[in-house]
């Protein structure tokens, strides 16, 4: 990406599923859903939104292998998507003990995203 314009940035969690795909969805739209640009096509190259340039940054504590990105790009209507996926973000307990696994809690998990727009 040759100019960033903007920057979003996002928490997602899920509270009870350990599902890290879910939990980074969340944190994609809540990075996006505040936002518009309505001046970004007159910037862009020929004024065409599909050129515009979207790198997502995923701060993820757990389960990167298990990440579905392509789900994580449906929740981009525009751009060229670019992911980079990082250690981070956190486990916590949801406060629930497990009955089939009293040594266990019930884990939320919680994604950071850093969502860059630009050309």
């Amino acid at each position: 990406m040759d100019k960033v314009m903007f920057i979003e940035i996002g928490m997602g969690i899920d509270l009870h599923g350990q599902n890290v795909t879910k939990a980074s969805v969340r944190a994609v739209q809540n990075a996006i859903h505040h936002n518009s640009m309505p001046g970004i096509r007159s910037v862009l190259p020929e004024g065409d939104l599909n050129r515009m340039k979207v790198n997502v940054r995923l701060a993820v504590p757990a389960d990167a292998d298990r990440l579905d990105l392509e789900a994580v790009r449906a929740e981009l209507p525009y751009g060229q998507v670019t992911f980079d996926v990082v250690a981070g973000g956190m486990l916590t307990s949801s406060g629930i003990v497990l009955a089939d696994k009293a040594d266990r809690n019930d884990l939320a998990y919680i994604v950071i995203a850093s969502v860059e727009v630009g050309y």
